[in-house]
């Protein structure tokens, strides 16, 4: 198989993901983010009547690629985190996940989505600002910063 047959988001497969694959959405999360979710606190979420997660898989045997994980309550709902493998970064999967989810929420009878991202992470603001999530407001200095000072949180919301 081929790089570019690698990252063919044709040959991705978007499954519903419960606590038995915390450990495979913790490894995707740990090789992303500064201050990682393990495996535990993952499976926590993921066993919440209100979660709503999805696992992006490729290849064969497959491998996880990609995550989004959702959280309802009542007609509300949150993104709680999305991740993407480096290897597939820039290629739609993200925007693959969010569709995903947003179709999800919808079919639960969700009428709000809700996130905050931090605001120097411009790859996933031009996502959400893709898929129509506008900012409500700011915390800040939430989001601490080795070695720098604290950057703000947007708070992002989008009627479904």
């Amino acid at each position: 198989m081929t790089s570019q047959e690698k990252r063919d988001l044709n040959l991705v497969s978007m499954l519903w993901a419960g606590p038995e694959l915390a450990p495979e959405i913790a490894g995707l999360h740990a090789g992303l983010f500064a201050e990682p979710w393990d495996a535990a606190s993952v499976g926590k979420l993921l066993e919440h009547p209100g979660a709503t997660t999805l696992i992006a898989k490729a290849g064969f045997p497959k491998t996880s690629v990609g995550f989004v994980m959702g959280q309802i309550a009542a007609d509300d709902a949150e993104l709680l985190s999305m991740g993407v493998a480096k290897e597939w970064q820039g290629n739609g999967l993200a925007k693959k996940l969010m569709e995903g989810l947003e179709r999800a929420l919808k079919r639960s009878g969700v009428k709000r989505l809700f996130l905050e991202v931090a605001e120097d992470n411009p790859s996933a603001l031009s996502v959400y600002k893709a898929r129509g999530l506008a900012e409500i407001t700011r915390r800040k200095a939430y989001y601490a910063r080795t070695g720098g000072p604290a950057v703000d949180a947007i708070v992002m919301s989008k009627n479904l």
